[in-house]
């Protein structure tokens, strides 16, 4: 009989996998293994160190609620900061032991008859497990512009998620494709060093106002020694997350508050650029809230400098010198940054390796044919033992440690059903999952993605049925179902065990 290696394996070692652990073990479940593709913790914080990377919500609320720092040098804090914190974590609650890195999952394949996973390994033996979390988080396959002639390109490369800091940028001609959230925080970062930046949008950013502000070691020690301060400014923080994204984006229908984000980022547009024809450039067609909107004192600015040219002619092809664009000008640089982000509900990222279920169904192609969805965002049925953490419709817009905490809670209770019942394999009935599904899928009419104008927004919101599998709920009923939802709506099976990984032969 086959040994169990784990009995949990975690893909991910970012903080989608690090709350998940730190649940588990506080559960009692301490036989896991976290499988990390790269060579440290931290996830998008470990791979993205692009110049003025930074969190994009107040870091109160960017972090766990079980574990707050109260030395962030910002209200929102610098990427080194994060991925600092997530070493902070790991070693807080004693992971690092049980974390295997550079070790990229391949594959995994659910065997019926042993209720087990199969995890294959880049370059090591493969690992059987009882349950697979997979907790890549959406931002971790870096997505390169499709357009032809890049390989022919004479100048460095490099997309913002693989940064080169091998590459001097100063003094160079620098193209940059693409305005979205990292290309926000990018670009006014270097203009000030390269001799010349041009930057090629397709589609503009709403960028809104950035309240944002140093935390010098006054205000520290207050946040630290003051009875109650702390909590009262995460309170806040939340309450400022909430009203930007899930209630205004969810709830457009009755509270229109995107209309007002609207005015708001249309004033800090006319004030921030001087040129009108540049600012007609940089104004978006398309309603707030329809793609990821930005936050920044700085953006606009950048393109009042006289060495930055904004390009919004669309890129025909590469050269060996540059880009050619389809009004026929060519922009000749030294080095091309590649600010196109990520796959993210596409084939390939959600989990970025082969998944397949029972009846050897692969996971990708059951979402292409039936959309995507997920139980709570957590569970599909015909993938037993199988838990996101980022599924569809799991995902309110909230800070994403919330998103974490809520599936770990998930997940926990089920396992805990499992161990009081004995069983070993947890399945979602077909009729709990399309009853969470038709639920989420009647709620769109009052979200802000269905405003026409989004149809121009080049949103990777949408996925490829035209859905945005976001969760159209607030962060107080999310955290409510997790904890309240009916564990009937699984199904717990019990099989004979498999031998422990002690008892190999």
């Amino acid at each position: 009989m086959a040994a169990v290696d784990h009995e949990v394996a975690i893909v991910g070692a970012g903080f989608s996998g690090i709350g998940t652990a730190i649940k588990l073990d506080q559960a009692g479940m301490r036989d896991w293994v976290m499988l990390e593709e790269g060579d440290g913790v931290g996830g998008a914080w470990h791979w993205n160190t692009y110049p003025g990377i930074g969190v994009d919500i107040p870091s109160f609320s960017y972090q766990f609620s079980f574990e707050q720092r109260n030395d962030w040098s910002r209200v929102y804090a610098p990427g080194a900061e994060l991925k600092d914190y997530a070493e902070h974590c790991v070693e807080r609650y004693d992971l690092r032991g049980r974390i295997r890195f550079n070790s990229k999952v391949l594959g995994a394949a659910f065997d019926p008859e042993r209720h087990l996973w199969t995890l294959t390994i880049a370059g090591g033996p493969p690992i059987l497990a009882r349950y697979l979390v997979g907790a890549t988080g959406v931002f971790s396959q870096p997505k390169p512009p499709d357009i032809p002639g890049l390989d022919g390109f004479a100048g460095a490369v490099m997309h913002t998620a693989r940064w080169d800091h091998g590459t001097e940028l100063r003094g160079k001609r620098v193209g940059l494709i693409g305005t979205g959230a990292s290309a926000v925080q990018v670009i006014p970062s270097i203009a000030p060093e390269v001799e010349h930046l041009t930057v090629f949008q397709r589609t503009p950013i709403w960028c809104l106002p950035k309240p944002d502000a140093p935390l010098p070691p006054r205000t520290r020690r207050v946040l630290k020694g003051i009875p109650g301060a702390q909590r009262v400014a995460r309170a806040v923080s939340q309450a400022y997350v909430e009203l930007t994204f899930p209630l205004a984006a969810h709830y457009h229908g009755v509270l229109p508050l995107a209309t007002a984000g609207e005015r708001t980022g249309l004033q800090h547009l006319r004030r921030q650029v001087r040129d009108p024809a540049i600012r007609e450039k940089l104004t978006p067609r398309y309603g707030l809230g329809c793609k990821r909107p930005s936050f920044s004192n700085e953006y606009l600015a950048t393109f009042n400098r006289p060495n930055v040219l904004l390009e919004t002619a669309s890129i025909e092809s590469f050269t060996p010198a540059g880009a050619r664009t389809a009004a026929g000008d060519e922009h000749e640089v030294d080095v091309m940054i590649l600010a196109t982000g990520f796959k993210v509900f596409e084939k390939g990222n959600l989990p970025p390796f082969p998944v397949s279920g029972r009846d050897e169904v692969e996971l990708a192609e059951w979402w292409d044919e039936n959309r995507f969805q997920a139980y709570e965002g957590t569970s599909v049925p015909g993938f037993p033992n199988l838990f996101l953490i980022l599924g569809p419709y799991g995902y309110n817009g909230a800070s994403y440690f919330t998103l974490i905490e809520n599936q770990a809670r998930h997940i926990v209770r089920c396992l805990r059903r499992a161990r009081e019942t004995g069983s070993t394999a947890v399945e979602v009935s077909a009729a709990a999952n399309r009853r969470y599904f038709e639920s989420m899928l009647s709620r769109r009419d009052r979200q802000v993605f269905s405003q026409d104008s989004c149809a121009t927004a080049h949103s990777y919101y949408f996925d490829d049925h035209g859905d945005t599998p976001f969760r159209p709920a607030s962060t107080l009923e999310a955290s409510w179902r997790s904890g309240h939802f009916d564990l009937d709506d699984y199904r717990f099976i019990r099989s004979e065990p498999a031998a422990p990984a002690a008892t190999r032969s």
